[in-house]
């Protein structure tokens, strides 16, 4: 017998599919710049595709390792997004004022304040971040935020990111559980990385081209960051959002309330 929906539960859904399937960073960017950042774009290297994808894989390697060591479990404790905003922020002005130069030192750092905010936030929607599923599930909030710009919302939904990441969550959690980090059992986890870090890096390109936008400093560089933190911040509260619900009702019940709910 399907298990009655009590109607917060709901509105929790459809609060999670409204962050989940219009996630927009370029949106709030341009907004706050008045413009696009097609000039940013044009001064990025030649050769940045293929760096940053490197750069991406790297911080995400160093936050996950990062949080694997100090990772506490309090679930229920509020989350501390304001402290990891002002943070981020921070490291955004530093990068604003020295430019591109700076990327491959302040990525990794704020690539970890953002993987501990979104850490926070699953502690706060009961997870238990202890669990590796819930700290792979922590990593992938940077795929489901990273929509590329082509994609069609109905075929490149929050479900069909999730499903398209599950072997890769499913053959990490089987190596790490049985071999830990090591070289043997580094592999699986590093093609899920790999995944994540193809999808993270699009949104980072935004985030770096917006920077180099003509007139664009410190100050900027730091409500760019911000923006880059709230962006994941709110992919991160849907998707917690969402598993906590499927532990209540299962995943089946959920996908299909998700589903049905217009936003």
């Amino acid at each position: 017998m399907e298990r009655q929906w009590a109607t917060r539960d709901i509105d929790d859904v459809r609060a999670a599919k409204r962050a989940l399937e219009y996630p927009s960073f370029m949106a709030h960017v341009t907004d706050l710049l008045g413009k696009p950042i097609t000039a940013g774009l044009k001064r990025l290297p030649p050769d940045w595709n293929e760096r940053i994808g490197a750069i991406a894989h790297a911080a995400l390697m160093q936050a996950l390792a990062l949080a694997m060591r100090t990772t506490r479990s309090n679930r229920g404790m509020h989350s501390s997004d304001v402290l990891h905003k002002i943070l981020v922020t921070a490291s955004g002005m530093a990068g604003g004022s020295l430019g591109i130069t700076t990327a491959t030192i302040e990525l990794p750092i704020s690539t970890c304040i953002m993987l501990r905010s979104i850490i926070d936030i699953a502690k706060h929607e009961g997870h238990d971040v202890t669990m590796l599923e819930v700290r792979l599930s922590c990593l992938e909030v940077f795929a489901l935020g990273s929509r590329q710009q082509n994609d069609d919302s109905s075929q490149e939904g929050y479900w069909v990111v999730r499903a398209a990441l599950a072997k890769e969550v499913a053959d990490a959690i089987k190596h790490v559980a049985s071999k830990g980090l090591s070289k043997r059992g580094a592999p699986a986890l590093v093609r899920l990385i790999s995944t994540v870090a193809a999808r993270f890096s699009v949104v980072v390109t935004e985030e770096t081209a917006a920077k180099l936008v003509p007139v664009i400093g410190a100050a900027a560089g730091g409500a760019i960051n911000l923006l880059f933190m709230e962006h994941f911040q709110t992919v991160a509260h849907g998707h917690f959002t969402i598993k906590r619900l499927e532990m209540k009702y299962g995943t089946e019940a959920v996908r299909k309330k998700y589903d049905e709910l217009r936003v």
